[in-house]
């Protein structure tokens, strides 16, 4: 059995990265010249003078006259002027004669003001007339004409070294004349992932593998900062296979990122490899962050930087942020701040009990202020970074951020671009179909339904979509509303779904209702609080219990699995056909993607609740009207276990 290795020591990414500098001299690898067409997202390696004006010459900015200005002054409607017009000019050509006293030339936009003239009458303002024009308004000294050098002086420094080459300055490269620049080599980055779990993306999964995440997601990031990622591929939990590809990647390479193997456990052998590769070897090991402690960075003997990143995708991301991303910019002379915005918290967050606690959040731009909605933090989900435009951090020696609470958010692209339209609360299938119908930029945060309720209540989401049942009813949803005392907002009738019970296929245990469960001591999974489905749930077992004399909690205490909580009705049925419960609670639909058998318990209304601020919103009116159209309907139907209610669309409850 391997030794483990205990952490080292933990720091700050900050405290990290001031190690790393300790040890290396971070700094661009090599400068190339290149053509200016192949310079976009390069960054210069040199100042860059101009070694011409520009404009090269006076020109027009309109069609016209070129004229000297003091041969119309005073000149207007009621007193026009007249002057003789003695040839003309065009772009790209050069005036033959010039402008003398009484005398006009032609001239067209973008072409050289002739000799002797000092301004250009628009072609508007005049009326030919036998060789001659009469010009019914003056003009001053320079009017509708750009100087030489206007723009830019010859000589003048007109981008700076260290400057990333977008759209705007390629077009001053060229608008100088210059063809061929100096940028910094791109650093090639070679990426190794680790473990014996692993599987390239496109290859078929065998029990207990997974695919392949970080190797795909690290070089994407690297692309998106200029940097030349090289996928060097998977290496199992072999000591010597790693030792030598890991090796091989430090000779060959400007920097190496390893992703996985770097935690304390038996078979994580990437911190004993990189300490090898030294002296100084490992330099830091563990970071005082959450996700994100198994950390580990390396320098060899030979000056190289060796980074081993968590095997959790989400972990990896965020640590690329904290430590790679600001070692690249150094790589590439960048020294572009992190862009942040301010928003308050929708829910309260809790801290990570002496480490610091990042937290991937999902923005809503209410129009009176940015609201950050913290998406599911675990480790290993990578869809909470790519449903994510940034992540909050809390201190190591903060316990936990309240609703309400200002916090910066550290934005994962240059800015933040607010969607067309937010949905918050309970996620659907159905509504994944409506979406892209609509044609709009839509963001969905699946926070469920309870939340959604919430954040229609105060203002800050458009839509949200909901599907509570009432304990003592059955009716769904109109009961919350009043039950939480929401005013301003009107709920439309939504669509329907069939709920039930999910069990293997061939229903082994015989199941016919959740009595079964009880009565048989089958396992279950169950959904997460606040969700619709566990409302139903809690709903049967308290008729349950109090048809057999017990108490909630009697019941819900007997049940193998009731606080085994996954957040999708897809989850559910994964679970189940993992062997890892005997049924749970969803929608048909996902019976069906998993071919389990499925128990009806009967339809639910999904609604949307709209607050009444964002009735009159355009996207908003473009939803209601996608959710009623033909395309839509087709769609739905479609889905088994949803149906279309007879006034899907229409207004079931409204508190102004």
């Amino acid at each position: 059995m391997s030794k483990r290795v205990i952490y080292h020591e933990l720091l700050t990414p900050e405290e990290g990265l001031a190690k790393i500098l300790e040890h290396v001299d971070v700094k661009p690898v090599g400068v190339e010249e290149i053509d200016i067409s192949e310079a976009y997202g390069r960054v210069l390696a040199e100042d860059v003078y101009s070694p011409v004006d520009v404009p090269p010459f006076d020109r027009s900015t309109v069609d016209g006259y070129a004229v000297r200005a003091e041969d119309l002054y005073g000149v207007d409607e009621l007193n026009p002027g007249r002057l003789e017009v003695v040839g003309s000019v065009k772009p790209g050509r050069v005036a033959e004669g010039r402008v003398d006293v009484g005398g006009a030339m032609e001239i067209s936009t973008g072409a050289p003001l002739p000799a002797g003239s000092n301004a250009v009458v628009m072609v508007e303002y005049t009326k030919y007339e036998g060789g001659s024009i009469i010009v019914y308004k003056s003009v001053v000294p320079g009017e509708n004409v750009v100087s030489a050098g206007s723009d830019i002086m010859m000589g003048e420094l007109v981008l700076r070294r260290c400057t990333a080459l977008r759209e705007r300055e390629i077009g001053v490269l060229a608008a100088v004349g210059l063809r061929r620049v100096k940028v910094y080599a791109k650093p090639r980055v070679a990426i190794i992932s680790t473990g014996d779990e692993l599987k390239p993306p496109g290859s078929p999964l065998e029990p207990g593998m997974i695919y392949d995440i970080n190797s795909y997601s690290i070089a994407a990031s690297l692309k998106s900062l200029g940097a030349e990622p090289v996928i060097l591929g998977i290496v199992g939990d072999d000591p010597e296979a790693m030792s030598k590809l890991i090796g091989d990647a430090e000779r060959g390479y400007d920097l190496v990122i390893v992703s996985g193997g770097t935690s304390a456990g038996p078979t994580d052998v990437v911190y004993r490899i990189l300490d090898s590769l030294g002296p100084p070897g490992v330099v830091v090991h563990g970071l005082k962050v959450k996700p994100g402690k198994p950390t580990v960075i390396a320098v060899s003997k030979s000056g190289k930087l060796i980074i081993g990143l968590p095997g959790y995708p989400g972990s990896a991301l965020m640590i690329f942020n904290l430590i790679v991303k600001p070692l690249i910019s150094r790589m590439l002379c960048l020294h572009t701040p992190e862009p942040r915005v301010k928003a308050r918290l929708a829910v309260r967050v809790e801290g990570a009990r002496g480490r610091r606690g990042l937290h991937p959040v999902s923005l809503i731009d209410t129009g009176a202020g940015i609201i950050a909605y913290p998406m599911p933090a675990e480790s290993g989900a990578i869809k909470s970074l790519a449903y994510s435009d940034g992540f909050i951090a809390v201190p190591e020696t903060v316990e936990y951020l309240d609703e309400g609470e200002t916090v910066e958010v550290t934005l994962f692209s240059s800015e933040y671009r607010p969607a067309d339209l937010y949905i918050v609360g309970s996620h659907d299938v159905g509504l994944d179909r409506l979406i892209p119908l609509t044609g709009l930029n839509v963001k969905v945060i699946n926070v469920g339904s309870l939340e959604g309720l919430k954040a229609a209540a105060r203002g800050e989401s458009d839509i949200s979509g909901l599907h509570l049942v009432d304990e003592e009813t059955g009716e769904y949803n109109i009961p919350y509303l009043v039950r939480y005392n929401v005013k301003g907002a009107i709920l439309v009738r939504g669509y329907m779904r069939e709920q039930g019970l999910i069990v293997f296929k061939g229903n082994p245990h015989k199941v016919k209702g959740l009595e079964d469960i009880l009565d048989k001591k089958l396992s279950m999974v169950n959904r997460s609080k606040g969700s619709g489905t566990r409302v139903l749930l809690d709903l049967k077992l308290k008729e349950i219990a109090a048809a057999k004399g017990l108490t909630f909690e009697e019941i819900t205490s007997s049940i193998k699995g009731y606080y085994y909580e996954v957040r999708t009705h897809t989850a559910v049925a994964a679970a189940i056909a993992q062997g890892k419960a005997d049924a749970g609670l969803g929608i048909r639909l996902a019976a069906h993607l998993y071919n389990l058998d499925f128990i009806s318990l009967g339809w639910e209304l999904y609604d949307f609740l709209i607050p009444k601020t964002k009735l009159d919103k355009e996207p908003v009116k473009k939803f209601l009207k996608t959710l009623t159209s033909e395309d839509f309907k087709r769609e739905l139907s479609k889905l088994p276990g949803y149906k279309i209610p007879a006034n899907m669309g229409e207004p079931v409850w409204t508190v102004f």
